[in-house]
């Protein structure tokens, strides 16, 4: 199993280096194929897919292609507009098609767009600003790296639980180790790019402040997925990546951390 995890996590790393490097089409098509996976394990762990063809769906899908494509023809601005969309023609299918879905499905289907597809563009939006082939690795440097430094500190003195019906392994010190440790590798990230940021000033302490908020963010992000899958009873939401579960499970601080780090970069560096 450990074999397996590590070729795996490798083969992650690679395909996001390249994806993320190249940017423009190649990370625009990765993250709404990423995104479209997603959706589609989390459609099916709460109920909002079946096995049958589900026009629900397929609203969802089309919903989060049409928001990816705003964002690549720089129509951000009628992104909002896009979603209510979805929603009014997600409840268009819920009155015609009744008693086919639950109002619960519903919910989950258009929660599947904002929650997957909208949350993860913003590793491309993020991409596309100033300095952002820099910025960019801040998502994951904060998301994955506090998520190594939670583990150790919480393996060598964890001992108060941070939440423990939940994810009784995870522990108060090993969270305040995960976003120091964010915090640091966040300025040490600077320091070896600082002379390549178009953007003034050293990005040290606010690399590292940035990293720091977007750690603290990733634990909720974690804790959110095991949630969804504790009141599902379910392990993994995919078996997609050998060793990692789904797109949901290796993504699951990913997704929150994105946003925040592209809203904190767009105050703080620009």
């Amino acid at each position: 199993m450990f074999v397996t995890r590590l070729i795996s996590g490798i083969v992650l790393v690679v395909i996001a280096l390249v994806t993320i490097i190249c940017g423009g089409p190649v990370l625009f098509v990765t993250l709404m194929l990423v995104s479209l996976i997603g959706m589609n394990e989390l459609y099916r762990v709460m109920k909002a897919e079946d096995q049958k063809w589900s026009p629900l769906a397929v609203v969802g899908y089309l919903g989060a292609v049409g928001y990816y494509c705003l964002l690549y023809f720089q129509a951000s601005a009628y992104t909002m507009i896009e979603l209510i969309g979805v929603l009014i023609a997600m409840m268009f299918i819920y009155v015609f098609t009744y008693p086919r879905y639950r109002s619960e499905q519903v919910m989950a289907a258009f929660f599947g767009v904002v929650y997957v597809a909208v949350m993860l563009s913003y590793i491309f939006q993020t991409r596309n600003l100033q300095d952002g082939v820099f910025t960019v690795w801040l998502i994951f440097l904060c998301s994955w790296g506090c998520d190594t430094c939670a583990y150790c500190v919480g393996v060598l003195i964890g001992r108060h639980k941070m939440s423990p019906k939940l994810s009784p392994k995870k522990s108060i010190e090993g969270a305040v180790g995960g976003v120091a440790g964010a915090a640091l590798l966040g300025g040490i990230y600077a320091a070896i790019v600082g002379g390549h940021l178009e953007t003034a000033g050293s990005q040290i302490m606010t690399y590292a402040i940035i990293c720091a908020a977007g750690a603290l963010i990733s634990m909720v992000g974690d804790l959110a997925a095991s949630a969804i899958k504790r009141n599902h009873e379910i392990k993994d939401y995919g078996s997609l990546i050998p060793g990692h579960g789904g797109i949901l499970d290796r993504f699951d601080s990913v997704i929150f951390t994105a946003p925040v780090i592209y809203f904190l970069a767009e105050l703080m560096m620009h």
